[in-house]
């Protein structure tokens, strides 16, 4: 048995320390660990399947970037949130339009964590998420909000500022939020 048919093994599972460290050794293998990967993204199983998620993570690669898109359409709630929260920080067009229409989903910690995933990539969250607000009328507006006030890109002023009167206290509440993080409406005056 191979080094890396040895780490495989210890994605099973059943020692979650063993699993971990398994996960930080998979890098170490690039090309070859995301082959093997591939396959466990499959099993029948849904915890190899997460852990191979889990794993895919550690990889910034387009391959792996596909990978956890894919995954977002797991069967497995937990597998899906696994592959949200991957996708963190991944300015990839594809996990950005991915982790967006995420939000929508009925699965609200799925629609979470996608929210979270789409925060810590900063900027170039603005459009899919602004994108989202324009085209798609059943959305979770204040996760929407939430997200972009977080973020505290300029170009969400305009969206912010229109809602300061919606009907959902959470809108209103993440709008006034984003607008004052960012500056909006406050007078700056010198002192005498």
């Amino acid at each position: 048995m191979s080094e890396l048919e040895s780490i495989l093994e210890e994605l099973s599972g059943e020692d979650e320390q063993r699993a971990e460290d398994a996960v930080s050794r998979m890098a170490n293998y690039g090309e070859s660990a995301l082959a093997a990967l591939k396959p466990r993204l499959s099993h029948p199983q849904a915890e190899h399947r997460w852990w191979a998620v889990r794993a895919l993570a550690q990889f910034p690669d387009p391959e792996a970037t596909r990978l956890l898109i894919a995954a977002m359409d797991d069967p497995e709630p937990s597998v899906r949130h696994c592959a949200a929260l991957a996708l963190a920080g991944r300015a990839d067009e594809a996990a950005l339009a991915a982790l967006a229409s995420a939000i929508t989903s009925p699965d609200r910690l799925f629609a979470r964590l996608a929210a979270n995933s789409l925060v810590t990539t900063g900027s170039a969250a603005v459009p899919p998420l602004l994108n989202l607000l324009e085209h798609n009328a059943e959305v979770p507006r204040a996760e929407i909000f939430r997200a972009l006030a977080l973020i505290g890109d300029p170009r969400a002023i305009p969206a912010l500022y229109n809602t300061t009167e919606d009907d959902s206290a959470l809108v209103e509440y993440w709008a006034e939020e984003g607008l004052e993080r960012m500056g909006v409406g406050m007078v700056y005056f010198k002192p005498e």
